[in-house]
């Protein structure tokens, strides 16, 4: 992921004429803190925050909770979230962070303990003009909520601006747990919309039928029932069925901890977890993990449309390959950017003092993703590319060098 991010910043920046000095400062990160977090049980865990680039405005980016957690992750996906704000045009820079630990393995007590501990680390580092967290993988509103408790006592910050993501009852936004996957479907509809397809009957299949999967699949059964959802994956299994999945049951399916490999309906098909890749279908929504199409599958996948909503789920030589046999990917610093745009949204209205109905959220969601896009799609016909990942990477190296 992070040689991904490299490469096309390299490459977008070559493009845009910018010099050699110019491109080591958008590959170099601000600032890096690297740290250790002991529970009350003698555990010691290593934590991180990376900001990378703060010249458009605070650092913005999650927190995440995993065993995977390292620096060279947190240095891709705050590079990432640098180029993301900008591409779509927020006053934001980027950051990441979090702590190397399975949750699962801590009981509330410690979760809470560690949360907090986490912003007394970084306490002078963070807040609402400074870096502005927000949840990510294993981190949800509760946690969240536990830091800006946490900051408010050792800073007297009461704005609840520090943080987004929050409960809504402690500041958070309307729209904020639906917004990443509803991006994707504005988006989606967007890109189709320029090539004379959105009115069409097209099929799509779902990698990882999570939160963003998940309400990917809702919204665009809700909105645009013209497309027909075939297949779904999660970890276990795929499941496939040609006459159409009902998105909203496999919600309700997964929401009561349902896997794919015991999903049963007339007419669905089972197959492994591997093969949602390679279903032969318009649209490929890549809602997973990183780095989930590379070298070693790039050549089975038959959808024209590859929509990024997971961070980084194509590598560079996946890009290369597919965009030359015409494949149109768009990138997921824009396709799943609805998250961190209703983050924005939510700090503003903190800043204000405001509380915001869900329809006014959606309609400044659905302006920044709709206006993203064509940005993107006008840079690509300006610099004669088919390649949009590229596009979005000129838009956004655009606005962070001028």
């Amino acid at each position: 992921m992070l040689k991904t991010a490299q490469h096309l910043i390299k490459q977008a920046g070559q493009k845009l004429g910018l010099s050699q000095a110019q491109i080591d400062a958008l590959l170099t990160n601000n600032a890096e803190h690297n740290f250790e977090i002991t529970t009350s049980s003698g555990k010691k865990l290593h934590a991180y925050r990376v900001q990378h680039n703060n010249k458009l405005g605070p650092y913005k980016g999650g927190i995440r909770y995993h065993p995977d957690v390292d620096l060279d992750e947190a240095r891709a996906l705050a590079m990432l979230m640098s180029l993301k704000t900008a591409a779509v045009g927020l006053p934001l820079g980027g950051a990441k962070g979090g702590i190397s630990v399975n949750p699962n393995d801590l009981d509330e007590a410690e979760l809470e303990q560690i949360s907090r501990k986490y912003v007394q680390f970084l306490v002078e580092h963070i807040g609402p003009d400074k870096d502005v967290p927000a949840p990510d993988v294993n981190t949800n509103a509760t946690i969240i909520d536990w830091m800006v408790d946490e900051y408010e006592k050792l800073s007297g910050d009461t704005t609840k601006a520090s943080f987004t993501g929050k409960s809504i009852e402690n500041g958070g936004s309307e729209g904020r747990d639906a917004a990443t996957g509803r991006g994707g479907v504005i988006a989606l509809s967007q890109l189709l919309k320029h090539d004379n397809n959105l009115d069409k009957p097209l099929t799509y299949a779902i990698q990882g039928y999570g939160n963003v999967g998940s309400f990917f699949a809702a919204i665009a059964s809700n909105e645009y029932p013209q497309w027909r959802l075939v297949a779904a994956g999660d970890s276990r299994a795929t499941v496939v069925d040609t006459g159409g999945l009902d998105a909203l049951e496999l919600v309700n399916f997964k929401d009561n901890g349902g896997s794919f490999s015991d999903y049963r309906s007339p007419g669905a098909n089972h197959l492994p977890s591997e093969q949602i890749l390679n279903q032969d279908v318009d649209i490929l929504i890549l809602a997973g993990l990183g780095d989930a199409i590379n070298g070693s599958n790039m050549k089975t996948i038959k959808a024209k449309y590859l929509i990024e909503l997971a961070n980084g789920p194509i590598d560079q030589e996946a890009i290369d390959y597919l965009t030359k046999q015409r494949k149109i990917i768009l990138p997921g610093i824009i396709a799943n950017a609805g998250g961190v745009i209703v983050s924005y949204l939510e700090w503003l209205q903190n800043r204000q003092q405001q509380h915001w109905s869900e329809n006014k959220v959606n309609e400044k969601l659905h302006k920044y993703m709709v206006e993203a896009v064509n940005q993107t799609i006008a840079t690509a016909e300006k610099f004669h590319t088919d390649n949009l990942p590229e596009a979005a990477f000129i838009v956004a190296l655009q606005r962070l060098t001028n």
